[in-house]
């Protein structure tokens, strides 16, 4: 027999346990974040919890979407308040990516670090992980000058989450942090201007 539809009610109840959840692990770790207490402090009876949700993983993976889909839209809302022209979205979204993983550390590890299965390329990951994605193929494409966008976009990806996570874990030098970024975000993933004008000459 197949399950019957999910209701509104239903959805609400499935984001306040989310929100609960998101809270919780940024306040006090994941490892807080027990059906018991999720149950407590969403004013729910713990079978209630558990029709929603198996098992704390998938809470985990229900957090890890919803911050997905937030990124995306922070990134997409840099990219349209950028500076016009094919250089100024890459620094924008730098920017708003790094102040989404620093302001939101636990969640950030739910969305990249504990959830194995939200991975590019698995069938059946969700959409919002793919609009990431999207966003930093966007803001990266009119930088290609001939480079495949998409593994650029993957290329900056993995420098942005590589710097967040020897950032917080302390193993990089405090006082060279905006130098980081700023190489990341104006230079590092750039043609030399002389690079891309040789080949603009040979091209004629």
């Amino acid at each position: 027999m197949s399950e019957p539809p999910e209701t509104d009610a239903d959805q609400a109840v499935r984001d306040t346990i989310v929100a609960v959840a998101r809270r919780l692990a940024e306040t006090e770790g994941w490892a807080a974040v027990s059906p018991r207490r999720l149950a407590e402090r969403a004013d729910l009876e713990l079978a209630e919890l558990y029709r929603h949700f198996a098992d704390q993983e998938e809470v985990l993976a229900a957090v890890a979407v919803r911050a997905f889909a937030d990124l995306a839209a922070d990134l997409a809302e840099a990219h349209a308040d950028a500076v016009p022209g094919p250089e100024g979205a890459w620094p924008a979204v730098v920017g708003a990516y790094l102040d989404f993983a620093y302001a939101n550390p636990e969640v950030y590890d739910a969305m990249l670090v504990l959830t194995p299965d939200l991975t590019l390329g698995i069938d059946g990951v969700p959409a919002a992980p793919r609009a990431v994605f999207v966003e930093l193929r966007a803001a990266l494409a009119p930088l290609a000058q001939g480079r495949d966008p998409d593994s650029l976009a993957e290329v900056g990806w993995s420098l942005l989450h590589g710097l967040v996570m020897l950032t917080r874990a302390g193993r990089l030098r405090p006082e060279a942090q905006e130098d980081r970024e700023t190489i990341i975000a104006d230079h590092l993933l750039r043609w030399p201007l002389a690079v891309i004008d040789a080949g603009r000459t040979a091209d004629r």
